[in-house]
């Protein structure tokens, strides 16, 4: 039983095993699963169920601690187990928020309805993965606790919170991924959402976000994606670039694909090959306790996606009854909110459990939200009220399209299939075909229907225009008239959401590419625009990185043809120069670095610390030569880019007004913003605030990359590469938090503790005789279990580069497979 625990120990000398439990029923139905390099499953079954039951074995057996405690958030009990105060270690999507707040949460809107719609909703074949999943996992958990002796998962072998799992767990986990570009952003909100008392006078309404400016900020700034902003997670998003056979020199076209995410948590990428035989064989990634692939590739098609910068959600002004705080009118009528009360237990200090109750409330157009921490314009008072529409929240078919995306014949087919669902929840969407020349972009997911003449008619004033200016496309809508809810376009796949024929898609033979910038610059050659404002805005701003990425498409389509190989490809995108240093390292030289031994007064670190204890005098020679000696690029060893990342994070607090000389243009959208303000004092405090920060992370000036981008595996620190996203990188490493801050704790946070980067990597393309040509990196590795084999070598792969040909065909997957982990598991009927 050890050999099938994949614990280090026992590894060696390791015969792989068939295991059956006596009190299974025995079908004949059998699932093998092999794992290959870096530790991937190729997991191969007879029936739907029995994939399900091999990749719930497999997920479990290395995350199963991750994957437990995650199960206890989306039952809405981590206050029962973890004390209501406590928040999450690894929180992912959902931010950091208290445990009771989470419970609560979860209970209003991951209840046992949305579960029953959800598994209705699914075809049998889903409905059949997700028995298997939960069936499988608790497979492993009981062989877990028939083997004491075993070191694997001792962070939660013998807690009370691992638990045997139902399908109900597995629909909750679905339904929580749906929510991350809406209800999840409004978490705290509406946990802790009630009524004031009924004789309670209208709060005065003020500017908006004058109770909390840098929070209103944050929520209108579309780096990202507004709700990961919001959950204190400023890299997660994505790179995304494909070739067309106009450009390859093969005929075939090729993918690239790069999220930027988490590698804690529940969210974290999985890595597997699942193989129905003439019904699925599909290879990639998917979020823990998803039981299919959500980015990847089959025999004939290969997809990735970035977070989208269209709106996912609306919100309602309510206009209420006087003295009457849960009743609003409605077209001149009184309609009254339906109310729920829910009741959480709570563990104590003394260990006892006290139950807690609150009651919620939902209008018509969706639960009521309490926004005063936004603004105490936005406050429930006692004359108006707000509710949220999360336009996923009735989504029930991302994960069918997702399963029919692996099945795809076809790009065209692909391409039927995301119009046909219409349900890609907050992402973009990148893709290519076997034999196919052509690229597709897409943001064709499910979306308010709210067009921009709709808006102008149903936006409600005054607020109305003062959110636009905070939260630009987000339908803000006057809750008085029922002629505002979302309509039903006849073209509307779903109701009250936006056509497809509305939504921005692009086919190009040369190439498409996406950073997590709206959808206007998927080719700068092709400029896209016209489509509702909900959908983002066409005319943004690229970000450097965005920039930096198209600049790397166009350096590989130049290359002369025999050298434009998936080898250089990957060489490119794993490049470490930043786009900000080669563009703004020489004025910044030239100025604040002009004399021998330049000095700076520095009172305020407005990247950390609003005020520091006393001025500071601090003199830049140091970090002047640090920078001159810098050679731009933050590979592992590089000594002058942690400087450069402290420093361009306290430029960035700069006004874009009169940060640059030349700001961004759409008729240079490659090359500006040009000309940094170098001689502006906030550049000169800036770099002496970096060299303070450093100071309190305890880290030289001149520290090398790996000095503060590193993690620990198999009790070894290995050195990592790259810079966070907004310093103009393209390659991602981004712990939080970042370097310097809060009192130099993320000296030694790195990438094990909250952290953002390259997460799953994929080039992709497609070869004669069906073959299939896949490049992967796990930069995470499978498994976050201490004493699992497949916690390392992921990332040791990841920090040398080496990547990793993943084989597809079953015959080289037998060839590459390590055969002292292979585990045959007898499935037992349903």
């Amino acid at each position: 039983m050890a050999c099938l625990l994949a614990v280090p120990a026992v590894l060696a000398g390791c015969v792989a095993q068939k295991q059956v439990f006596p009190q299974d029923a025995q079908t004949g139905d059998e699932v093998v699963i092999r794992r290959t390099a870096d530790g991937v499953p190729h997991i191969q079954a007879r029936s739907w169920n029995g994939l399900g039951y091999g990749y719930g074995y497999a997920q479990a057996q290395d995350n199963l601690c991750t994957l437990a405690d995650a199960f206890v958030t989306y039952r809405g009990e981590r206050s029962a187990f973890f004390g209501p105060d406590a928040k999450p270690v690894a929180p992912g999507t959902l931010g950091a928020p208290r445990n009771l707040d989470s419970d609560f949460f979860f209970r209003l809107l991951d209840g046992p309805e949305q579960t029953d719609a959800y598994r209705a909703h699914q075809p049998d074949n889903l409905r059949q993965l997700v028995t298997g999943f939960a069936q499988g996992y608790n497979r492993y958990v009981a062989t877990l606790r028939a083997n004491p002796d075993t070191h694997a998962h001792a962070a939660c072998r013998n807690e009370p919170w691992l638990r045997d799992i139902s399908e109900a767990d597995i629909y909750r986990r679905l339904a929580a991924a749906n929510f991350v570009g809406g209800y999840t952003g409004f978490l705290d909100a509406l946990a802790d959402s009630h009524p004031p008392a009924a004789t309670a006078s209208a709060t005065p309404v003020g500017p908006l976000g004058q109770a909390a400016p840098q929070r209103v900020a944050s929520l209108g700034s579309g780096l990202d994606h507004v709700y990961l902003q919001a959950g204190g997670v400023p890299d997660a998003g994505s790179n995304a670039i494909a070739f067309g056979g106009q450009v390859t020199g093969t005929g075939q076209s090729v993918l690239f694909g790069n999220p930027h995410w988490f590698w804690q948590g529940p969210d974290r990428f999985y890595q597997a090959q699942l193989t129905l035989p003439g019904q699925l064989d599909v290879s990639g990634v998917s979020f823990l306790g998803v039981p299919v692939v959500m980015i990847g590739y089959n025999r004939n098609v290969a997809w990735t996606h970035t977070v989208s910068s269209a709106r996912r959600f609306g919100l309602f002004q309510l206009s209420l009854v006087p003295d009457k705080p849960t009743v609003y009118r409605i077209d001149g009528r009184e309609e009254a909110m339906t109310q729920q009360q829910i009741a959480v237990d709570a563990r104590q200090p003394d260990g006892t459990l006290q139950t807690v109750t609150r009651s919620f409330y939902r209008s018509r157009f969706g639960p009521v939200v309490d926004l005063r921490a936004m603004s105490p314009a936005l406050a429930w008072n006692g004359k108006q009220a707000f509710a949220v529409r999360d336009s996923n929240a009735d989504n029930y078919a991302i994960f069918e399209n997702f399963l029919r995306w692996g099945q795809a014949s076809s790009l065209d087919d692909f391409i039927a299939t995301q119009k046909r669902f219409a349900a890609m929840p907050w992402v973009n969407t990148v893709a290519i075909g076997r034999d196919d020349p052509r690229t597709w972009f897409a943001d064709i997911g499910s979306m308010p229907n709210v067009d921009d003449a709709f808006a102008a008619s149903c936006t409600a004033q005054p607020l109305g225009a003062a959110v636009a200016a905070r939260l630009p496309g987000v339908p803000f809508l006057d809750g008085s008239r029922a002629a505002c809810q979302w309509p039903t376009s006849r073209d509307s796949v779903h109701a009250g959401k936006l056509p497809v024929a509305e939504m921005a898609s692009l086919l190009r033979t040369d190439y498409v590419a996406n950073m997590n910038n709206s959808y206007g610059l998927a080719n700068p050659r092709e400029p896209l625009s016209g489509y509702p404002s909900v959908t983002g805005d066409a005319h943004a701003p690229l970000s450097l990185r965005a920039q930096l990425g198209h600049e790397i498409a166009a350096s590989w389509m130049a290359l002369p043809a025999g050298r434009r190989t998936l080898d250089a490809l990957g060489a490119s995108v794993l490049d470490t120069h930043t786009l900000t240093a080669r563009r703004f390292l020489p004025q910044v030289l030239q100025s604040v670095c002009a004399s021998a031994d330049p000095v700076t007064r520095v009172d305020h670190d407005r990247f950390d610390s609003p005020v520091l204890p006393e001025a500071q005098q601090v003199h830049l020679g140091a970090a002047c030569k640090a920078l001159r000696e810098w050679p731009t690029d933050a590979e592992i060893g590089t000594h002058g880019a942690v400087l450069w990342e402290a420093f361009w994070s306290r430029v960035e607090t700069i006004p874009l007004a009169e940060r640059y000389v030349v700001p961004f243009s759409l008729s240079a959208p490659l090359s500006t913003p040009a000309g940094l303000h170098a001689d502006d004092p906030r550049v000169a405090q800036a770099l002496g605030a970096a060299v303070l920060a450093l100071q309190r992370a305890g880290l030289a000036v001149d520290a090398p990359t790996d000095a503060y981008l590193f993690t620990i595996r198999n009790g070894q620190r290995v050195g990592l590469f790259g810079g966070c996203s907004d310093i103009g990188y393209f390659v991602s490493t981004c712990p939080i938090p970042r370097v310097g801050a809060q009192a130099g704790k993320s000296a030694h946070a790195s990438m094990d503790g909250n952290a953002i980067g390259n997460s799953y990597m994929q080039i992709v393309s497609f070869g004669p005789n069906s073959q299939v040509i896949a490049k992967t990196l796990l930069a995470p590795s499978e498994s976050d279990d201490p004493a699992s084999p497949s916690g390392a070598e992921g990332t040791l792969d990841y920090a040398s580069k080496a990547w990793r040909t993943m084989p597809f065909d079953a015959a080289d997957v037998e060839r590459a497979e390590k055969p002292s982990q292979r585990v045959t598991l007898s499935v037992p009927a349903r």
